[in-house]
């Protein structure tokens, strides 16, 4: 299964340091390798297995037993692969500064990169034998109907972009090549941007890196949030040519791939492997545009309940707008319990499973020097269990965290459950979805369980700050994506400063600063060299298509119940065994549609409304 990075939707950041005790704080490496000595012995197992599997060239046409034999062995390498880079990557993010654990991923990532030139014959001799001659393999033999009909078709259905064996062996062997720019930039984010430190109006002395900047952010204090995002967003100017040059280096990557294998562009590239239309991509950008006025009244409120006289500002966007209540705590044990009286209408499956995973130990949940920053769900190793690296803050955005990468979790153990290793690894358009899903029905819990109306109201905001940075805050990402993509297949320059100055036309419209709602410094629009997300290939739209597909989902499971939870669940078990778009008319939903889109809208507007009702 693939590695699924879920940076976060929702701000939180690092707090104070983790408890005395850590047994609720690490997870336990050792149930993938007892020890980096056993990792690197397997290491040298899988890469010799590896270097075999060019010996079955040749040998798929032979019969279907043949051509199963050649893809099972494909599929065992593949999937100790994934176990190796799962601990690689764990063991390196546990600590940054560590060289030998960041070498040690880097040895993995180029086992994968062997692996594709090894098997890059595959998809040419496949369409050699013609769609006729697969077929037939696969009404003789069940086996390689029930594991690999899948991927035999889906090889099919590339014909058009696949290339020759030379040329698939050159694009297989450049793969470490195309994967440096995003390596760069988690070097230079994670590690070697020089922070600075700034003293807060209580006297505080802060260091600026990502999570004190994700929390700093949310002061009460508006002179404070000020200070904390001049000097961040300052830090981050200094790296401006930088920053543009490492990101254009992936740009350009991303269009090389594209015309290389004959796509019409970067986008339908992307697309692609998840067959997925174009039209939704471009759906969710014109819904996401229409819905601006929600947008728009939401910060009207905020600014209103915020007190604030004169211009609203960029930095007053992730402030509690409810300042001065009693912001509510949780610790780990607190979300795990609530994790599970929220999620109750998914049904006994479901919560099984999310209780068994919280008795392993499968999470790094606190913060730490040089820990990796945000939160993700590895849940590469097929054979093992997933994992999660949390930067738990034990405030509601860390509860909200914590609901939505066990969302992850719990998707990949019902995709385990019932697909085999060549099915199981699912899309991120229906990932995000299962754990977006979770959030909502979390935060309507917290809402209807509320003890004041003090409480009420900051629950409703929270829920109101999610939308906001999961639906238009992504699909502004997707519009800047789009963007830059766009600039370089049109053979215009691309720099720093001129993605600086798309941004912010992008961020002034979003936050509508020509109709006075929000005025935005362009100061602070070097914000798009601080988000990893643009180095992952139109990755970010499905945060936000996602969150719509969640709002048309929980409003369905709050009005049919059990009906519509499981037509949900019965998308997470199918896994990857149909391509995403499929799976989601399957469960009911049209995302070409604008029904999704309106009903997170709607979702939206709900809320404000009863924030207003509640203050009358």
């Amino acid at each position: 299964m693939a590695l699924l990075l879920t940076p976060l939707p929702v701000t939180y950041g690092a707090a104070a340091p983790a408890p005395a005790t850590t047994d609720i704080a690490m997870w336990d490496l050792s149930d993938l390798y007892a020890s980096p000595e056993a990792w690197a012995a397997e290491y040298e197992r899988v890469k010799a297995q590896a270097l075999q599997l060019d010996l079955y060239k040749g040998t798929l046409g032979t019969g279907a037993n043949e051509m199963r034999s050649a893809l099972d062995a494909m599929t065992a390498v593949h999937k100790d692969a994934n176990r190796l880079y799962s601990y690689a990557s764990l063991r390196a993010d546990e600590d940054l500064s560590i060289a030998r654990n960041q070498e040690r991923r880097q040895q993995a990532g180029a086992l994968n990169t062997l692996i594709g030139e090894k098997t890059a014959w595959l998809a040419p001799e496949i369409l050699a034998l013609g769609e006729a001659k697969v077929r037939a393999f696969l009404r003789e033999d069940k086996a390689l109907t029930g594991d690999h009909d899948f991927l035999l078709m889906n090889v099919l259905r590339a014909g058009p972009h696949t290339l020759g064996l030379e040329a698939e062996s050159v694009l297989a062997a450049a793969g470490d090549v195309l994967q440096q720019p995003d390596a760069v930039y988690g070097q230079l984010a994670n590690s070697d941007l020089p922070y600075p430190t700034v003293t807060l109006s209580d006297g505080t002395q802060v260091r600026l890196d990502q999570s004190a900047y994700e929390r700093y952010r949310q002061s009460p204090n508006r002179a404070d949030r000020k200070l904390v995002f001049d000097a961040f967003w300052g830090a981050w100017k200094g790296f401006e040519s930088t920053n543009g040059a490492i990101l254009t280096a992936g740009v350009m990557g991303n269009v090389f791939a594209a015309k290389a294998r004959k796509h019409g562009n970067a986008l339908s590239a992307a697309l692609f492997p998840d067959n997925m239309p174009q039209s939704v991509y471009r759906m969710l950008v014109a819904q996401a545009n229409a819905g601006l006025p929600t947008l728009h009244r939401y910060f009207r409120l905020r600014k209103q309940l915020l007190g604030i006289e004169g211009e609203l500002h960029y930095y007053d966007v992730y402030p509690t707008m409810f300042p001065g209540r009693n912001v509510p705590k949780f610790t780990v044990a607190e979300s795990e319990r609530l994790s599970v009286e929220a999620l109750a209408p998914y049904g006994a499956e479901y919560l099984d499973l999310l209780k068994h995973g919280f008795t392993g130990k499968w999470t790094d949940a606190y913060p730490r020097a040089h820990k990796a920053s945000g939160a993700y769900m590895n849940g590469s190793a097929y054979d093992v269990h997933p994992y999660l690296l949390l930067n738990h803050n034990d405030d509601y955005a860390a509860l909200s965290t914590f609901a939505h990468e066990w969302g992850h979790a719990v998707h990949t153990l019902l995709s385990v459950k019932n697909q085999p290793f060549e099915k199981a690894n699912y899309s991120t358009f229906i990932a995000e979805s299962a754990s977006i899903a979770n959030e909502m029905l979390l935060n309507d819990y917290m809402v209807a369980h509320a003890k004041t109306k003090e409480e009420k109201l900051y629950y409703l905001g929270e829920g109101l700050e999610s939308i906001r940075g999961t639906f238009y805050r992504q699909t502004m990402f997707a519009e800047f994506e789009l963007a830059i993509h766009e600039e370089i297949e049109h053979g215009r320059p691309l720099s720093g400063a001129r993605m600086t100055e798309m941004y912010c036309d992008l961020m002034k419209r979003y936050h509508g600063d020509a109709q006075g709602v929000m005025t935005i410094d362009p100061a602070y629009c070097i914000e798009w060299a601080f988000v990893p997300h643009f180095f992952y290939n139109f990755y970010v739209y499905q945060y936000a298509t996602s969150m719509a597909g969640a709002a048309q989902f929980t409003d369905a499971i709050a009005k049919e119940g059990k009906p519509a939870a499981e037509r949900f669940l019965n998308m997470l078990r199918a896994g990857g065994s149909d391509y995403p778009f499929e799976l989601y008319k399957r469960a009911g939903i049209d995302m070409t549609s604008e029904a999704p889109y309106k009903a997170l809208v709607a979702r939206m507007n709900r809320i404000m409304d009863d924030i207003e009702a509640l203050r009358r």
